[in-house]
């Protein structure tokens, strides 16, 4: 996805868990003509050298009757998925001239 998202993080009071809610406005994915025919919205992979983290908990935002943005909320499940997201987000950051 081109579109850059807006990243919400929660953590558990303890650190054991946690959410990353990603909203991706205006994503280039809802223009596309078989995303609604054949259902290919399935989906967020977050890819790097270390592996894939992946949510298949989408939804689509609607304004006006129109798709307006895409949000993926990835659940952390434990210290060791927060600090593999944790890392996955700075490498993409430093890759992307980003900061957080």
């Amino acid at each position: 996805e081109a579109a850059v998202p807006d990243v919400a993080l929660t953590r558990s009071r303890d650190g054991s868990t946690g959410t990353a809610t990603f909203r991706f406005d205006n994503a280039t994915v809802l223009s596309l003509d078989d995303v609604w025919d054949n259902g290919l919205l399935t989906g967020l992979w977050l890819r790097d050298e270390e592996g894939e983290l992946h949510t298949r908990d989408l939804d689509v935002e609607f304004e006006r009757g129109r798709p307006a943005r895409v949000v993926a909320i990835l659940v952390l499940k434990s210290v060791q998925e927060w600090q593999r997201f944790i890392r996955f987000m700075e490498r993409y950051a430093e890759a992307n001239d980003l900061s957080y």
